[in-house]
């Protein structure tokens, strides 16, 4: 029996272990049971989940179907059990293709783990049917990954003026107003080397807020990971399923799409809690630490 199993590449215990099985024996973790029933009211709620979300993946809809259940008094779905489901309803992604290595390697770690020590910046562009271009500017915090504040405006191009309004709305949006800010903070704004960020004047304000500017390596996109990541998040999950049909239609909707990333939207890095959903529990956690 030796050289058979080494043959096989099976271990001998395991083969006198059947051998020794009733007939009557069942594996357990195999026939697990199954309600039929649970599994058809589980599909209807991730399908009220996907309905508008379709690019979700089985992770993400599965922390979507949680909360829900979480609210109503119900436990939570294993993430194997929520795979399973899907796959047998046809409800899972197909496998992204695997992304080019770039030449240039990044061993950078951009996000901090703390808020308000680094926020980072970039720009994007939006494709209107009718021909129009809509651009776009965000400040993102690269510990609880929110939104901060962000600027869209149809026509291409990056002025510098929105930029810099953006910042002045970002430090207020965190810390109440410009003068609340404290002095000693030491804050960092990572952004590429774009003439609206590169800029003497957007430098001086950044300085006057008490922001640290910080530029990427020059062709280095990868260095501004953060960034370069909620834009690719941006097209696939909002701008996708979005009405291109017009600049004012599009300036239309994307309100809606930065509240959604904020609040709801599941975020890996963060235990596929939101932005908003992990900046509440780290102010819970401080709270409690300050308590005891």
């Amino acid at each position: 029996m030796k050289l058979v199993c080494q043959a096989l590449g099976i271990a001998r215990s395991n083969v006198h272990q059947r051998a020794r099985r009733a007939p009557e024996w069942v594996d357990g973790r195999r026939a697990a049971r199954r309600d039929p029933q649970a599994d058809l009211e589980l599909v209807a709620a991730i399908h009220a989940e996907i309905v508008e979300l379709p690019t979700y993946g089985y992770r993400r809809v599965g922390a979507l179907v949680n909360r829900t259940r979480e609210r109503v008094g119900q436990g939570a779905v294993n993430h194997k059990r929520l795979y399973r489901v899907m796959d047998e309803h046809q409800l899972l992604l197909p496998k992204s293709p695997r992304r080019a290595q770039r030449s240039r390697v990044h061993e950078g770690k951009v996000a901090v783990e703390r808020p308000n020590r680094r926020w980072c910046s970039d720009g994007f562009e939006i494709a209107c049917d009718n021909g129009q271009i809509v651009t776009g500017a965000f400040t993102k915090d690269c510990c609880d990954r929110e939104i901060i504040a962000w600027r869209a405006w149809s026509g291409r191009g990056l002025p510098g003026e929105p930029i810099r309004e953006m910042l002045i709305e970002a430090v207020e949006a965190r810390f109440g107003s410009v003068e609340a800010k404290p002095a000693v903070l030491e804050l960092e704004f990572l952004a590429d080397n774009g003439g609206a960020y590169r800029s003497h004047e957007t430098h001086a304000i950044a300085r006057g807020l008490g922001l640290k500017p910080v530029h990427t390596a020059v062709y280095s996109p990868q260095s501004n990971g953060m960034a370069e990541s909620f834009v690719n998040t941006l097209r696939r999950d909002y701008i996708g399923q979005m009405d291109l049909s017009s600049a004012e239609a599009v300036l239309a909707q994307l309100p809606a799409a930065f509240e959604h990333f904020n609040e709801i939207h599941p975020h890996s890095a963060l235990k596929y809690k939101s932005p908003r959903m992990y900046r509440r529990e780290l102010a819970r956690q401080a709270l409690e630490n300050d308590t005891n």
